[in-house]
């Protein structure tokens, strides 16, 4: 059996507001949040930006910059770069600076536009920590987060030549097809880092039904091409991560996904969640991917070879 890799998506982009006073926002809460879950188990770290000043998400590769270098001088984690959280009113030279100018060994590139709607948190009691985010939540009824067949194509060509290699996040099942067509017309190669995402408003639901759908369809279109993963958002974060690691999946938590450790309680951090489904896996008789080993599970251009 393969051993496993957990990612960890630190703090979101403007989908993830600021419900929780743990989710981290500064460049040094991003860093010490980094480094700690690099430590509890995490080989991979998914990281957006923001704003210091304004919590707004960006794209600024100098913001990225101030804890990008702590991050890689504390630990020997793969940083996986955001491509979609600098704000879906970015035009996409602009949301991928960071990951063109740095040359991160890995990033997120989302297979597909989705109406990703998030209205409902808008409702929820509490206090808000900026004053574009319950604005913002409400106004996503009506957004579509764009991923175009032409904006894939130009992320795979203007990121992936400078060796930079992909978490491909699959909201449905029309995103493994679109993925099958980049793979066909020769855009990627294998073996490919396949993050099935599930439970948001606008994507694949988290019953375990649709979780064997998405794998074997998956299994269908790439054999042996690729390394699976899930992804699930709030509630269903840890049962399904539980549940496709039993079908040989890799694994990804995170504040980005949920801000909770347990039934109306809050994860205090990153590393806590990273601790937990840890403990999950190697109760159930599986080991853990250190970074070097998820390297070259998916054939990463190593550490030495990124623009930070």
């Amino acid at each position: 059996m393969s051993k496993v890799i957990i990612t960890c998506a630190v703090t979101g982009g403007a989908h993830t507001p600021s419900m929780s006073p743990y989710l981290p926002v500064t460049p040094e809460e991003i860093a010490d949040q980094s480094i700690e879950a690099a430590a509890a188990g995490a080989s991979i770290i998914h990281l957006h930006a923001r704003d210091p000043e304004t919590g707004k998400p960006t794209g600024d590769p100098a913001i990225f910059q101030r804890f990008l270098q702590r991050i890689k001088g504390a630990t020997d984690a793969v940083v996986n770069i955001s491509t979609g959280g600098g704000g879906p009113a970015m035009a996409i030279e602009e949301r991928t600076l960071a990951a063109q100018e740095l040359r991160p060994e890995m990033c997120s590139l989302n297979m597909g536009s989705i109406n990703l709607n998030l209205s409902e948190l808008a409702q929820r009691k509490r206090e808000w920590k900026h004053d574009w985010e319950q604005p913002f939540l409400e106004s996503t009824k009506d957004l579509v987060f764009r991923n175009t067949f032409a904006d894939i194509e130009w992320i795979m060509t203007n990121i992936g030549n400078a060796g930079t290699r992909f978490e491909f996040e699959c909201y449905d099942t029309s995103h493994l097809y679109t993925l099958a067509y980049f793979l066909e017309r020769g855009l990627v190669k294998p073996p490919l880092f396949v993050q099935t995402v599930f439970g948001l408003r606008g994507s694949i639901g988290a019953h375990p039904e649709d979780l064997m759908h998405q794998k074997r369809t998956a299994d269908r279109l790439f054999g042996s091409d690729y390394k699976w993963s899930v992804l699930a958002a709030g509630v269903h974060q840890m049962r399904l991560a539980a549940m496709s690691s039993l079908m040989g999946a890799n694994v990804r938590v995170g504040l980005e996904d949920s801000l909770y450790i347990g039934r109306g309680e809050l994860a205090i951090s990153n590393a806590q969640q990273v601790s937990k489904i840890r403990h999950i896996l190697e109760e159930l008789g599986m080991e853990i991917a250190s970074p070097d080993e998820a390297r070259q599970m998916l054939d990463l251009k190593g550490g030495g070879d990124v623009g930070f």
